[in-house]
């Protein structure tokens, strides 16, 4: 499980795609299909979840990784590039993006 934490020495990562609502079913068994057959299985992995918007227009992805350098290791294996130009292929775009929690609430 995802533990938000301003503590916590991990890395979080936040993606958004951006897609067509007939893609979107197809998109998101992509992501399934890489998280549960890959990337959850890659050093560094804490956790990771997948929020859809109600228009099925974006895909919101939140992951943790031990270290920034874990993340970086697993995009640049064979497998997560040939995943990542499937994934490019069915959104207009997407763009990670590596974040510090700053102050959590509740």
């Amino acid at each position: 499980m995802p533990r938000i934490d301003a503590a916590g020495s991990h890395q979080t990562v936040i993606t958004t795609f951006e897609m067509t609502p007939g893609t979107c079913q197809d998109l998101l068994d992509e992501l399934t299909s890489a998280y549960e057959d890959f990337i959850s299985r890659q050093p560094g992995f804490i956790a990771a979840g997948l929020h859809v918007n109600d228009a099925q227009t974006r895909i919101a992805n939140y992951s943790q990784w031990k270290r920034r350098e874990d993340f970086q290791a697993m995009l640049r294996t064979t497998e997560m590039r040939e995943r990542n130009r499937r994934i490019h292929a069915l959104c207009k775009s997407f763009e990670p993006v590596m974040y510090d929690v700053a102050a959590t609430f509740g």
